[in-house]
């Protein structure tokens, strides 16, 4: 079956012989943009770019593979890892910064809700910009309201979660990340983002201490301000994870 981004026609202005990835990169750096590994790029993206872009990644992907010595021509398991591994970065594993935020409706507090909302366990993936190794564990999201506040249904916190945590990053700005993103859209009195994750930098390399995870948080508004709720919020999340 034809690579669904591989039937997007190439945009008709493309230079000829410049490599998608540095047309790309000037647009930014002429915009005076950040392009870190955690930074959403999609806007410095044209139509028809994301094609191109896949057939760079596997052709750089494929000179890797020959400089580790593996025989991609006759080893049959690896004759087509170039391209799965392209694909998989793009369009799963760091496809939050190829792509747009999704499109979230948001709802007005007609009710004037004003007590404590606790969103998760959400699962997230992600991966550590160190060495690209996978980031997988549990968010908690809790959400203090006002009646000027907009709410978003249940899916839309595990959505948005996903654009956030979906680029190479560190577990303490990718937490920091999404509680932006979150307060932005939802301009609650407080907000708290925990997350608890297992990294596998240090499983599958280095120490291979298979039993350390990692937890932080963020807290905003009310949660900072106000101990009582901060300690409900966590004891509420005891409960649910013992």
């Amino acid at each position: 079956m034809a690579d669904k981004m591989s039937a997007t026609p190439a945009p008709q202005n493309a230079e000829p012989g410049t490599p998608v990835s540095q047309r790309i990169r000037e647009r930014l750096r002429a915009a005076r943009e950040r392009f870190h590994a955690n930074d959403n790029i999609s806007k410095y993206i044209e139509p028809g770019e994301l094609p191109e872009l896949l057939d760079e990644v596997e052709a750089r992907m494929q000179r890797v593979l020959e400089s580790l010595v593996i025989d991609t021509e006759g080893d049959h398991n690896t004759q087509d890892t170039a391209r799965r591994v392209a694909r998989m970065y793009l369009t799963e594993v760091f496809s939050g910064r190829y792509i747009p935020v999704p499109q979230v409706t948001e709802f007005p507090n007609v009710e004037r809700l004003n007590e404590l909302m606790i969103v998760g366990p959400i699962t997230v993936r992600s991966a550590c910009s160190h060495h690209l190794c996978p980031i997988i564990g549990k968010v908690w999201i809790g959400v203090m309201p006002n009646e000027h506040s907009n709410l978003i249904g249940l899916s839309k916190y595990t959505r948005l979660c996903d654009w956030v945590m979906s680029r190479p990053q560190i577990q303490e700005e990718a937490v920091t990340r999404l509680a932006d993103l979150l307060q932005d859209r939802m301009q609650p009195d407080g907000l708290a983002v925990v997350m608890e994750a297992d990294h596998f930098c240090m499983q599958w390399r280095g120490v291979k201490d298979t039993d350390s995870k990692m937890i932080n948080s963020v807290m905003r508004g009310s949660f900072l301000k106000d101990a009582n709720l901060r300690r409900e919020f966590l004891a509420l999340l005891s409960r649910k994870s013992a």
